[in-house]
């Protein structure tokens, strides 16, 4: 292993970083025969050098030797680039399946050196004592893991029931937490746009300390809302999914998040407002929101992101500012990190190609911690508590009749609403479908097989039955997940409901996971034992299951891409059209709970 980090903050090390950079003393760690990218002037500097001290850059010029003495270690660079480390402006931990430290050593391989999470499905399970465990394991890492304190657990009041709340108090009191750098997105739009004295209390608990507040507007209205939500507060925007989504949030002050997660393609529709339209490239972030953990290992992190955008047109150079010093202003942290520049935190990567962008040496505080896709360094677990690892109560054992959709009575066919699934978008369509009604119940057909959310927090025994399409299974099935953002109660989607029953029990047995039973046999599984929500196992054994889970969904007939994420997020009531709540079927281009039956039809 590398050596810890003697990584100091820069009123402990400036007086050092000056009599470096002046030739007074030498510097820990030097590296020559490099390209340097410089953000901040958006340009290549070729033959330039940088000095390293107390795990920050003290010198970066044309010429470093005179910063070089007995003890430094110099690195010829090979005449590569030499870029900052990738920020990560928007992201759950959670759903990598990984605990802070799995997700850190999953992903420093591929150059991400900052992260700025929002522990929001934590939240909803174990409310402000999960956000601290995340918080504290996060702190523990060799590279720089902020988190944002959630906002909105639950997400929408009154159609959703959460394990815990999280209220104005709680936010006050996580603002005084040395890694919280802001509010998590603010989920709750209509909350907002009405002026809902929570939601504004949270936002100016962030505000009075200086904070940062996150955005998430998941709605295609551009009138009196939108505006309104923007003046609330909120300072950047993931939600958006089409360049005029882009346009918009910017013109009203905020920084448009551009996303590419395992199942969220939003890049390209939006990176035209800089590449076309010409717009201000500094007020644009790029981010993954969501990655499993098979998505980290195998295909990576932020480097996986910032290719993307520079096959979508992007100037490498643009590219690499928005996920770098472009992330780091808008958090205030251009001081400290963001940048090849004296005084900030020494993360950097060398690469051999600013296209291709391999990863080949990662450094994170001046220390070396990844070389050639091997992590070189440790990343310490906490000792996660018992009450975090039994999260999963379901009250009952479940059978096949919890399952059973009865039909209006008398009924030879129903006419129901049914959730439709949209590749590689987080919206979901409002469908409707004819389906047959078999001694007195309703029955899939086709594409439209079932739905359910199963409570698991309070032990009710509560199972709310609907109709989904899109996944495209065929046979016997069901696929079951204690992941269910946000609230997280457990999703069961299948065509049989006896598999249905048994996918649920399994889950409970286990302690939280994703599960697919075939033909009454599970066929694949990754526990989760840790809230239910993540694993606290290696990330390469944790993603060869998560493959498994992907591999078993198409032997049942999926042909979606990563469609697992899409399952995971039937129950986010904060995303239209429609969705599933442990209290019923959510219209969310009303935010109202609305009958499973369309209207007239009952």
């Amino acid at each position: 292993m590398e050596k810890q980090s003697s990584f100091k903050s820069w009123a402990e090390s400036a007086a050092r970083l000056v009599a470096i950079a002046a030739g007074r003393e030498p510097a820990d760690l030097v590296l020559r025969n490099l390209k340097l990218v410089n953000v901040q002037s958006r340009e290549v500097l070729d033959g330039w050098q940088v000095a390293v001290a107390d795990g920050r850059f003290a010198y970066v010029g044309p010429d470093a030797s005179h910063c070089i003495g007995a003890g430094t270690e110099v690195v010829d660079g090979g005449g590569r680039y030499l870029i900052p480390g990738l920020c990560d402006g928007h992201m759950h931990i959670e759903s990598g399946m990984l605990t802070p430290a799995e997700f850190a050593r999953a992903v420093i391989p591929h150059g991400t050196t900052t992260m700025f999470t929002d522990p929001h499905e934590i939240a909803n399970v174990m409310g402000l004592e999960g956000v601290r465990l995340m918080h504290d394991e996060a702190l523990m890492q060799p590279v720089n893991i902020y988190t944002q304190m959630p906002s909105c657990a639950p997400s929408a009041p009154g159609l959703e029931t959460t394990g815990y709340e999280i209220g104005p108090e709680d936010v006050a009191e996580a603002m005084t937490w040395p890694g919280i750098i802001g509010l998590g997105e603010m989920m709750n739009f209509p909350g907002v746009v009405n002026g809902d004295p929570q939601m504004l209390a949270e936002m100016a608990a962030t505000m009075n300390a200086g904070k940062t507040v996150g955005g998430h507007y998941a709605s295609p209205d551009r009138g009196p809302a939108f505006h309104a939500y923007a003046a609330g507060g909120p300072a950047d925007d993931h939600e958006g999914t089409r360049e005029s989504d882009a346009i918009d949030r910017v013109r009203q002050g905020m920084r448009s998040m551009l996303r590419l997660g395992s199942a969220w393609y939003d890049v390209e529709s939006q990176i035209t407002a800089v590449t076309e339209k010409g717009l201000d490239p500094r007020n644009f972030i790029l981010c993954t929101d969501d990655c499993h953990s098979g998505t980290l290992v195998h295909d990576g992190h932020m480097n996986r992101v910032l290719r993307h955008a520079i096959a979508c047109g992007c100037d490498p150079l643009v590219a690499l500012q928005m996920c770098t010093v472009n992330t780091a202003t808008h958090f205030g942290l251009e001081r400290e990190l963001g940048s090849i520049a004296p005084g900030r935190r020494a993360d950097m990567i060398l690469t051999s190609d600013l296209k291709a962008l391999p990863i080949e040496v990662v450094y994170g505080r001046g220390v070396k911690l990844a070389e050639n896709g091997e992590i070189l360094v440790d990343c310490p677990h906490l000792d996660w508590p018992a009450k975090a690892r039994n999260t999963v109560h379901l009250g009952k054992d479940l059978t096949a009749q919890d399952f059973e959709i009865e039909a209006p009575k008398g009924a030879n066919s129903a006419h129901v609403k049914v959730i439709g699934v949209v590749e590689n978008q987080a919206p979901t369509e409002a469908l409707t479908a004819e389906l047959p009604v078999v001694d007195g119940l309703v029955e899939g057909e086709g594409d439209v097989c079932q739905i359910a959310l199963v409570e698991r927090h309070q032990a009710t025994g509560g199972v709310v039955n609907a109709f989904v399409s899109g996944f495209g299974y065929k046979g016997p099935m069901a696929m079951a997940s204690t992941v269910a953002h946000d609230s997280h109660h457990i999703i069961v989607v299948g065509t049989d409901r006896d598999n249905m029953a048994k996918a649920a029990m399994r889950l409970a047995e286990v302690g939280g996971g994703v599960t697919v039973f075939k033909d009454g046999e599970e066929i694949a599984l990754v526990e989760l034992p840790i809230a239910g929500l993540m694993s606290d196992d290696l990330a390469s054994r944790v993603a060869d299951k998560a493959q498994g889970i992907v591999a078993a969904m198409a032997e049942c007939g999926c042909t979606l891409n990563n469609a697992y994420m899409q399952h995971s997020l039937l129950a986010l009531v904060v995303i239209p059209s429609l969705r599933i709540s442990d209290l019923g079927l959510v219209d969310v281009t009303t935010f109202e709970l609305t009958s499973l039956f369309v209207e007239g039809d009952q």
